[in-house]
């Protein structure tokens, strides 16, 4: 935990689940943290139960409020004088098929998942270059490199966030800008249950593999380490999804007769 000592940090997402889970572990030690999520009540519950060696300031935001979030951006950094650290969390799952799926949700995963993601990033990089440190962390997800049935919107995000951070880490590794993607498999938390269906409501079930997951806790121990060791990017979760993520870069095509094996609702 060294490494985030003394470190002002920005946490999105971070009202629930694994945003929550970063909260409770970094505010252990003595940081700056900045938490964000849309809703403000619930970002002080998280603060008022973590308090503990941080300074935690709570700041709102809504991914999908494109126009709003340089100024958010601008608000976070103006908090403690920067941001040396970006866990970026905040996200939007799917669950059902691309025939079904409207385009309006296919926009708004996009909208949340990859252009609100990417533009926190952009808004605080000019600061990290001038104090040539800064370190954006990406929690994806194992879709980021395969895709699986109802999840098409959600894992072209996710594709399309690992192209931006592998050339922001290129483009800017000389400005001392770390680039770390978290790749996630199943973990236990709310993704699921608030996941869109095709007609933009809610799914309102917890998928029984996302129940039999990683704990939040889990993720988050492995997650800290990954990132305090500088790793471009780590995969987290159960032996069949890591065991995926390989099984689609060398036996492709091996990989596409398991997946249009998988139940398809």
């Amino acid at each position: 935990m060294k490494y985030f000592e003394n470190r002002n940090i920005w946490i999105t997402g971070a009202s629930s689940g694994i945003g929550e889970g970063l909260v409770q572990h970094l505010s252990k030690i003595k940081c700056n943290l900045v938490i964000s999520a849309r809703r403000a009540e619930e970002l002080e519950r998280v603060k008022g139960e973590n308090q503990n060696l941080a300074t935690i300031e709570i700041l709102p935001l809504d991914l999908a409020n494109a126009p709003s979030l340089e100024e958010k951006a601008k608000e976070a950094e103006a908090f403690f004088g920067g941001v040396d650290i970006l866990f970026n969390n905040g996200g939007i799952s799917q669950r059902d098929k691309v025939i079904n799926t409207s385009m309006e949700v296919q926009r708004q995963i996009m909208e949340v998942n990859y252009f609100g993601t990417i533009a926190l990033s952009k808004y605080v990089l000019p600061g990290m270059i001038e104090r040539q440190f800064g370190h954006h962390i990406a929690v994806t997800s194992a879709v980021g490199i395969i895709s699986t049935p109802l999840r098409s919107g959600y894992s072209a995000s996710k594709h399309a966030v690992h192209g931006f951070y592998d050339a922001l880490r290129s483009e800017h590794f000389d400005d001392g800008v770390k680039v770390t993607l978290i790749l996630p498999g199943y973990v236990n938390t709310k993704i699921s249950f608030n996941a869109l269906m095709g007609d933009g409501t809610k799914q309102n079930s917890l998928d029984k593999a996302q129940a039999a997951g990683l704990t939040v806790d889990q993720l988050v121990t492995k997650m800290l380490k990954s990132v305090a060791s500088q790793k471009e990017e780590s995969y987290i979760g159960g032996f069949k999804e890591v065991m995926g993520i390989y099984m689609k870069r060398f036996f492709p095509s091996i990989f596409s007769i398991l997946v249009r094996k998988m139940a398809v609702t």
